[in-house]
């Protein structure tokens, strides 16, 4: 039977030309996920009355007369982001490596729909006539947004850390760093998050660096293991 090779001394069992095609297109949309949550999100955030980036949560968009415009964004971001994980999974079980990354992101993107479908309450003053601070009694509905994401969330930390170990042991130590340090950046952040911090600017800004990090990790991610699916007669 043929083979491929990934690295020097790992040979993989070749794909059916159909097969790396649909695994290919698969991990486009772990590209195209990240760009286009975070241009709508700004568009939106940039066009909302009210709204402020130093002090509310992107979350918050979903809030208001046009708030189904993000609760589409979450659930589309998503969608595409599990389309990827697939991706992910079928690209690593290809390479006769395990997948747990690709299950792990399809954690999150089931956090990202879920997180569209519950709606976050309003706070921080947001949308306009909202009193300003934190929620006081979280709605059933919130109090899912939180669950979600911070599941969702938890399923990124892990996806990145997993291949920062499997890059670690191919000796890939550029993108185990970059996948490593996305990690603890994104938990840093979150816990800051978590713990209250949401009513801080620093707190804010800080986590919206953090997530556009993850999404500009996951484009790159998507992009390297795009080019290792190539077929055998790409390659040569």
């Amino acid at each position: 039977m043929s083979t491929m090779t990934t690295q020097p001394g790992r040979p993989v069992a070749d794909c059916p030309p159909a097969a790396v095609r649909v695994t290919k297109s698969l991990l486009g949309y772990g590209v195209l996920a990240g760009p286009f949550y975070v241009a709508a999100s700004l568009a939106e955030a940039l066009t909302r009355s009210g709204f402020s980036l130093a002090h509310d949560d992107w979350s918050l968009l979903a809030d208001g007369s046009r708030g189904w415009i993000h609760v589409l964004v979450l659930v589309l971001t998503g969608l595409m982001t599990g389309a990827a994980a697939v991706g992910v999974v079928r690209q690593r079980r290809a390479e006769r490596v395990n997948a747990a990354s690709g299950w792990f992101l399809g954690v999150y993107a089931a956090g990202l729909v879920g997180a569209g479908f519950f709606v976050a309450d309003p706070a921080q003053g947001f949308p306009v006539g909202t009193p300003p601070g934190p929620t006081v009694a979280p709605s059933w509905h919130g109090s899912l947004h939180i669950a979600f994401g911070g599941v969702g969330f938890l399923g990124l930390i892990a996806a990145c850390l997993v291949l920062a170990w499997q890059f670690r042991r191919r000796r890939q130590l550029g993108w185990a760093f970059f996948a490593l340090i996305t990690g603890v950046l994104f938990f840093a952040a979150f816990a800051g998050i978590a713990t209250g911090g949401a009513s801080t600017s620093a707190a804010v800004l800080t986590f919206t660096a953090a997530v556009i990090l993850a999404w500009t990790w996951l484009a790159l991610v998507s992009v390297h293991l795009y080019r290792r699916a190539a077929t055998p007669a790409e390659r040569a």
